[in-house]
C-alpha cells in the first residue's frame, strides 16, 4: 500500500469514527431529555438504565452508520479538494479509479465490522434497547410487545391451530380451532370458545369445547364445558414478540424463519426483512462511499458547504427511501427480497452515473 492509500485511508476511518463519537453523545442527550421524566415516574432502577444506553449506542450507531459514514467521507474528501489535493494527486498522474481504491478498502473494512455486528452484536443490543422501553417507557404493555391476535400456526407436519386473540398476562385466548390432517384429509378437529394455559402442570384447559372426528361413514362428536389437555405447543410460540427476529443472531434467525415458514406464519415479510437488512446494509457503504468521493472531490465555488448539502440531501434520501421500501416490504405483496434491495440498487445507478463523470 501507498503512501497516498494509507493517508486517504486513515483519514477515512479516523473521520468515521470521530464523527460517531460526535454524534451518538448527541443522541443520548436528546434521548435522555425525552424520556427522563418517565424513567423518574416508573422509578426505573440506575442499572437498567445504564444497560438500556449502551444498547440503545450500539442500536443508534448501527441504524445511523450510512449517514454517518457518508457525511464523513463528504467532510474529509472535500477538505481535501478545497486543499487542491485531490487535484493535485489528479495531476501526478493516477486515474480516477486508481484514487478511489483506497476508499474501497475502508468501505470494505467498515462493511465487515457493520455484517458482523448486524449477525451477533446488534440483536442482542436490539432486545435490551426494545424490551426497556415495552416494559418502562411505554407502559407494562406486554401485550403490545406481542402479535396477539388472528394468531395462525402450524405447529406439526399434520396439525394447524388458530386463536382470535390471545392475552399474554392471563394466558387466556379466544376462539380456539386445531385441526389434524391425514394427507388432505381432515381427521379431526377441536374448536373452543377460551383457552388457558395452566402453569402448574403446563396442560391447556379448553372451555365449551366441541371435538368431532372424522369416520369413513360418519363423524363422532364430544361436546363438553371443560377439557383440560396437552397440546402440542409451547404458549410462548404461540404469540412471539413482534420484534422478535431483531433480537435473534444471524444463525437462530434463519432457523426462526424455517420454523414460522412451516407454520404459517402472517408475519414471514417482517422477519424475511430483517434477514435482508443484513446483507444489504454492509453493501450501502460501498455504494454511499462511491457516492460521496464522486460529489465531494470536485472544488466548488460555494467551498465544503455546498458539498455538504448536497450530501445531506442525498443521504438523507436514501434512509428515506430504505425506510418506506423497507415498510412496504413488511405489508405489501411484493417480494420482500426486491424491495429491501431497491434503494441500493437506485442509488447504485446513480454512484456509476456520477463516478462517470467525475473521471471526466
Amino acid at each position: 500500500m501507498k503512501i497516498i492509500d494509507r493517508y486517504i485511508l486513515k483519514r477515512y476511518l479516523v473521520t468515521f469514527a470521530t464523527m460517531l463519537l460526535l454524534f451518538i453523545p448527541i443522541g443520548i442527550t436528546i434521548d435522555v431529555a425525552e424520556k427522563v421524566n418517565k424513567m423518574i415516574e416508573n422509578r426505573v432502577p440506575f442499572p437498567a438504565i445504564a444497560q438500556y444506553y449502551v444498547d440503545f449506542t450500539i442500536y443508534f450507531a448501527n441504524l445511523l452508520f450510512p449517514i454517518f459514514l457518508f457525511l464523513s467521507i463528504i467532510w474529509f474528501t472535500s477538505k481535501l479538494a478545497n486543499n487542491t489535493e485531490v487535484i493535485a494527486i489528479l495531476s501526478s498522474g493516477i486515474s480516477f479509479t486508481r484514487f478511489l481504491r483506497p476508499y474501497l478498502i475502508g468501505a470494505a473494512m467498515v462493511s465487515v465490522f457493520a455484517l458482523l455486528m448486524g449477525f451477533f452484536l446488534v440483536p442482542k443490543a436490539s432486545e435490551g434497547f426494545k424490551t426497556f422501553r415495552f416494559m418502562y417507557l411505554i407502559g407494562n404493555g406486554q401485550n403490545e410487545m406481542r402479535d396477539n391476535s388472528d394468531v395462525y400456526r402450524q405447529i406439526s407436519d399434520n396439525e394447524y391451530i388458530y386463536v382470535s386473540s390471545y392475552n399474554p398476562d392471563s394466558k387466556l385466548g379466544f376462539k380456539f380451532s386445531m385441526e389434524r390432517f391425514k394427507g388432505d384429509s381432515l381427521v379431526y378437529k377441536i374448536t373452543a370458545d377460551r383457552i388457558k394455559f395452566n402453569e402448574n402442570d403446563s396442560t391447556y384447559s379448553l372451555f365449551e369445547y366441541k371435538k368431532r372426528k372424522v369416520g369413513a361413514l360418519n363423524d363422532v362428536l364430544e361436546i363438553g364445558t371443560r377439557k383440560d389437555t396437552i397440546l402440542k405447543f409451547d404458549v410462548d410460540e404461540l404469540t412471539p414478540t413482534v420484534y422478535v427476529a431483531e433480537t435473534l443472531n444471524y444463525f437462530d434467525l434463519v432457523k426462526f424463519i424455517e420454523k414460522e415458514k412451516k407454520r404459517g406464519s402472517a408475519n414471514m415479510n417482517t422477519y424475511l426483512v430483517v434477514l435482508y437488512k443484513k446483507y444489504s446494509v454492509p453493501v450501502s457503504a460501498f455504494i454511499l462511499t462511491v457516492i460521496a468521493v464522486a460529489v465531494s472531490s470536485m472544488k466548488r465555488r460555494g467551498g465544503m458547504g455546498i458539498n455538504l448539502v448536497i450530501g445531506i440531501v442525498i443521504a438523507f434520501a436514501f434512509v428515506f427511501m430504505d425506510k418506506v421500501f423497507g415498510v412496504l416490504a413488511e405489508k405489501s405483496s411484493a417480494p420482500p427480497m426486491l424491495l429491501v434491495w431497491l434503494p441500493n440498487l437506485i442509488f447504485g445507478i446513480l454512484a456509476l452515473y456520477l463516478l462517470r463523470n467525475a473521471k471526466r
